[in-house]
């Protein structure tokens, strides 16, 4: 894979006229911003990881260039020729770059044309300063700003049902409208166990309780009559949990 600015460019352009006429999302291309997913994910925490070889593949979100290189960091911005092209004749060790780890994700904070230029050239990973931030709801790989909402109703959900943090991992719905009905769901159950008298003094007790004794039974007693589950447990819940109760 060559790395000069003009096939880098062409590569970023053809694969845009191919989302189009493919009817792509338009968004999938796009970069994602870490102020975007964090407001839609929520912070918990931050810690710093040190220097890493971090996946490229992961690098997917820019801090505050958004409008430079696509998702691929691919260039979008002519004006980025002459920095690009005075790096890829260097011979020098170049310093590690400085990433944002959401989850499985990365967001640039220093050395943009650097991952650029690493992932023009096939590279796998990028030497990389990471400062990780801990959200509430799972950063995935995947996650385009077309999902932005629905994390943004997970993490709602989250706040009202905080499920284990081996739980999130495995989230995932398209529709907003469905994290809404889960947390009614789940709070409606907690509150009929109050009714008959049993303490739930917390909002995490409430979760446990609801995810082990009320979703879990579902979950097996689909798999048991080899009914067609969804890939994820929480997509199998709401089709036979609150659609066949």
């Amino acid at each position: 894979m060559g790395d000069s600015f003009g096939s880098a460019w062409w590569r970023g352009y053809a694969a845009q006229l191919k989302a189009v006429a493919d009817a792509r999302r338009p968004d999938a291309l796009a970069i994602m911003s870490l102020s975007e997913t964090l407001a839609a994910l929520g912070r918990q925490s931050e810690s710093d990881e040190g220097v890493c070889d971090a996946p490229l593949e992961g690098v997917v979100g820019t801090v505050a260039r958004g409008g430079d290189f696509d998702r691929q960091f691919r260039p979008r911005n002519r004006a980025l020729r002459e920095r690009w092209e005075a790096l890829a004749r260097t011979s020098a060790d170049l310093p590690p770059v400085r990433l944002v780890r959401l989850g499985d994700m990365y967001f640039v904070e220093d050395g943009h044309h650097r991952v650029a230029l690493a992932r023009a050239r096939g590279s796998t990973t990028v030497r990389a300063s990471v400062r990780r931030i801990c959200t509430v709801a799972w950063a995935l790989r995947c996650l385009t700003v077309a999902d932005l909402p629905s994390k943004t109703a997970e993490r709602l959900f989250l706040e009202r049902v905080p499920l284990a943090d081996d739980l999130r991992l495995g989230l995932w719905l398209d529709d907003p409208a469905d994290w809404f009905r889960l947390a009614d769901s789940a709070e409606a159950w907690g509150f009929r166990q109050t009714l008959h008298g049993r303490p739930l003094s917390s909002r995490e007790q409430l979760a446990e309780a609801w995810w082990h004794e009320e979703v879990r039974p579902v979950l097996e007693r689909v798999r048991s009559r080899g009914l067609c589950a969804a890939p994820r447990d929480i997509e199998t819940y709401l089709s036979y949990g609150l659609d066949h109760v």
